[in-house]
């Protein structure tokens, strides 16, 4: 099964209300889709969201690396020499993680079309159904708390609320869920960079006091400022999760060996894809710390092949991969079956992806 082209379209799917974080406001998930044919007449799909403010990839970038760098490189490689394929596509360009991402993902997708069988079940095959939580984005904490009593009426138990905006405010935020929600549902704070040190101390010193029983806190202060997380970790009961503090294994070994954060959030953007993900898994295996997968703002293609791994590792235990529930349509025939906070994998080989529509293929 040897690779003849690589081709890239578009697809745009709107979000059923916009998405808004500390970092930015969507209305619409905006997707790089990769297609990758093969001499046996086998395709491979991948997709990669141009999420700039976090990876510094936007479409043009992923485009442009794929199309001048990594293809040349992996023209006419057969999917059976896995190791050599991401060898190459590692080496084919510096950084452009979710531009290499998505050539992963297809080219997974073909590795386990070539053996009869679902990816999940190469890379582990823990379990083929997982639950996920579901984002409450940033707004007026009476509007949050509504949300958030609609995520709990269609049977989600975790709701990742997103904060970081105005540390004051933002305790108020978590209040008006707590008392809207009761108790018997899990709360995570998804900071996205918005505090720094000090004013995550604070918040989270002041939500402690006021018995809101946080899960956990994800990425309360800036990527660059390992020190500051690891200040926050060492100062709070809260369990602190590094995400875009990781995008390397690398990275996930800086956090781990200075104890800078309790748990590691994977997404396969931030990586560059499964292969270094699972190199994530193998440290977090080896250090004691779980992991959470995530995903960006993303169309059912990237998210199956996260579901995938999240389904094959024992070692991720938390679960974030709602994007494709913000959607407001599903473009993509085939993958994981998204019932609300229920994902389940098929048994077919690959991601068991059959068609994507409404693709603008350039």
């Amino acid at each position: 099964m040897k690779i003849t082209d690589i081709k890239l379209g578009h697809i745009s799917v709107p979000l059923k209300k916009p998405f808004k974080t500390a970092l930015r406001t969507v209305n619409s998930v905006e997707d790089i889709i990769v297609r990758i044919e093969t001499d046996t007449g086998h395709i491979g799909y991948g997709e990669a969201p141009p999420t700039g403010v976090i990876t510094g990839d936007t479409k043009a970038s992923i485009i442009g690396a794929i199309e001048n760098h990594i293809k040349k490189h992996l023209m006419g490689m057969d999917i059976e020499n896995m190791e050599e394929i991401m060898l190459k596509l590692e080496k084919s360009i510096v950084g452009n993680t979710s531009a290499k991402a998505a050539v992963d993902i297809a080219i997974y997708d073909l590795y386990g079309q070539l053996y009869g069988t679902p990816v999940y079940k190469l890379l582990g095959g823990y379990r083929k159904e997982i639950i996920t939580d579901i984002t409450i984005s940033v707004n007026e904490p009476e509007e949050m708390a509504r949300d958030s009593i609609e995520a709990v009426n269609k049977g989600y138990r975790t709701l990742k609320i997103k904060v970081g905006k105005d540390p004051e405010l933002d305790i108020k935020r978590m209040k008006a869920i707590r008392e809207a929600v009761g108790y018997d549902i899990d709360l995570r704070i998804d900071a996205n960079q918005g505090w720094n040190a000090k004013e995550a101390v604070y918040a989270l010193r002041k939500m402690e006091d006021a018995d809101l029983k946080i899960e956990l806190v994800e990425q309360p202060v800036p990527a660059h400022d390992i020190e500051g997380l690891k200040f926050v970790t060492d100062n709070i009961s809260i369990p602190v999760a590094a995400d875009e503090s990781v995008f390397s294994p690398k990275d996930a070994l800086t956090i781990m060996q200075r104890r800078a954060a309790d748990l590691i959030n994977i997404k396969l953007m931030k990586t560059g894809g499964i292969h270094n993900a699972l190199k994530i898994c193998s440290l977090a295996e080896i250090y004691g710390i779980e992991c959470m997968l995530g995903c960006m703002l993303e169309a059912k293609v990237s998210v199956t092949a996260a579901v995938h791994l999240a389904a094959a590792k024992s070692v991720i235990t938390k679960i974030d991969l709602d994007g494709p529930l913000l959607c407001s349509e599903d473009p993509v025939e085939g993958g994981a079956i998204f019932e609300d906070y229920k994902i389940t994998l098929r048994d077919n080989p690959g991601f068991g992806f059959k068609e994507i529509h409404g693709v603008d293929y350039i």
